[in-house]
């Protein structure tokens, strides 16, 4: 018959050993430490919670196999796991912009739920102390079990950072389209700037030339006049 501390180890491990496979691609060199983070925190989470519910069963009588016992012990169990488990992911995903940071309580509630829905499923098949050896059947249940959980909720993390990377791309185009629209609105405006300056600057060129050539005249008719030339400055006028 199968133990319930094989079992776990059985389920956990499977279950964060997949989830890496995941994670590594998304998170560089931090995925690289997450089954090594993950396998330390389950070891201190049994190192803590086991001296606790050992002692509730001898000292306290509380049966682990009947209600309201099994309840209460899984209960201590599960926030022991939760909270440690909980804080090594979150150390780990904290250091990526990538992964939310949610992800490690909503992966540790999962992952919990299915381990008791699985050793609900199988208590019959389990002991408080068996041979790890034995019991095969059940091992693969275990062994399936954390695979698919771990599969599941490691290609959701994927998913949900592919959906997020694709998005900040699309930003970052969105960003360089904006860029580019408002380089090439100012470039015409400076143009367009630089044409009318130019028309304006040949406006007042023409007004200048014009301007010259009246006082010119004017300057010629008052010469004609003070010298008294017989000249008959109408006519010429008329002919030109």
């Amino acid at each position: 018959m199968l133990d319930y501390l094989t079992a776990g180890i059985a389920f956990w491990m499977t279950l964060f050993g997949v989830q890496e496979s995941f994670l590594e691609f998304r998170l560089g060199y931090l995925g690289r430490y997450w089954f090594l983070a993950i396998s330390a925190s389950l070891l201190l989470s049994f190192l803590l919670s086991a001296p606790i519910i050992i002692t509730l069963i001898i000292k306290f009588a509380v049966d682990p196999f009947t209600f309201p016992g099994n309840v209460i012990l899984c209960a201590i169990a599960a926030v022991i796991f939760g909270v440690i488990l909980s804080l090594a992911q979150w150390l780990i995903l904290r250091q990526s912009e990538m992964t939310p940071r949610v992800f490690a309580l909503i992966n540790t509630v999962i992952g919990i739920l299915v381990y008791f829905l699985l050793v609900w499923l199988n208590e019959g098949s389990l002991e408080w102390s068996g041979n790890p050896i034995q019991g095969w059947k059940t091992v693969i249940i275990f062994l399936a079990g954390g695979a698919i959980t771990g599969a599941a909720t490691g290609k959701a993390l994927d998913f949900y950072c592919e959906r997020v990377e694709q998005r900040l791309i699309q930003l970052e185009r969105d960003r360089v389209e904006r860029e580019t629209r408002e380089r090439e609105r100012i470039e015409t405006e400076r143009i367009e700037r630089e044409k009318l300056e130019m028309k304006k600057l040949e406006m007042e060129i023409i007004e200048r030339k014009r301007i010259e050539r009246e006082t010119a005249l004017e300057e010629e008719r008052k010469w004609y006049e003070e010298h008294g030339d017989d000249f008959d400055y109408e006519d010429e006028d008329n002919e030109e």
